[in-house]
């Protein structure tokens, strides 16, 4: 009889966030990115050029609900939608909150995601902060660190030729002339 063994789940290290073990891994991913439709983006910026933006957007062409949530753009709306200050300030459910800002922000969001009953805290590429992550985990909620929504979702359903990738190119070399 043979034995199969797990290798260890290696730690990896972010400038400025310490190590941290990888979370959900890629069932967790699909299987998040499948239940749950609503994302409140914490730090979704108005700025079409700026990646949560286009995260967002991506993300509502799939047919997601999005709220936008930045303290300096209320008033406002992003994709059609108001922009809420703060995740309390949301008057309906929310599933997802991903998170757009500094490793440093992250503890207070995630008692919010807590407090307002969302199911996934989701912290964008190089955003690692295990103090948040155990607020999460300790309040029910799943933890995904250090990995874009977007990405996710187009690695899952196709959508990866939108930025150039998997463009049907099987090899680097070039045709010349």
């Amino acid at each position: 009889m043979s034995t199969t063994s797990i290798a260890p789940i290696t730690p990896i290290d972010i400038e400025g966030a310490g190590t941290a073990v990888a979370t959900a891994g890629a069932y967790e991913r699909l299987r998040i990115l499948t239940e749950n439709k609503t994302i409140a983006i914490v730090g979704l910026s108005d700025d079409p050029y700026r990646p949560s933006h286009f995260a967002a957007i991506y993300m509502q062409s799939w047919g997601y609900d999005i709220i936008p949530v930045n303290p300096r753009l209320l008033g406002k709306t992003i994709l059609g939608q108001p922009v809420y200050a703060s995740l309390s300030d949301i008057p309906r459910p929310v599933q997802i909150v991903d998170v757009f800002r500094k490793p440093s922000d992250i503890p207070p969001i995630a008692e919010e995601a807590v407090e307002i009953g969302a199911r996934v805290l989701w912290l964008q590429l190089g955003i690692v902060n295990e103090d948040a992550a155990r607020i999460a985990r300790d309040g029910g909620l799943d933890v995904v660190m250090n990995r874009c929504v977007k990405i996710e979702h187009a690695r899952f359903f196709g959508g990866l030729n939108l930025v150039g990738m998997n463009t049907g190119v099987i090899t680097s070399r070039r045709t010349i002339g």
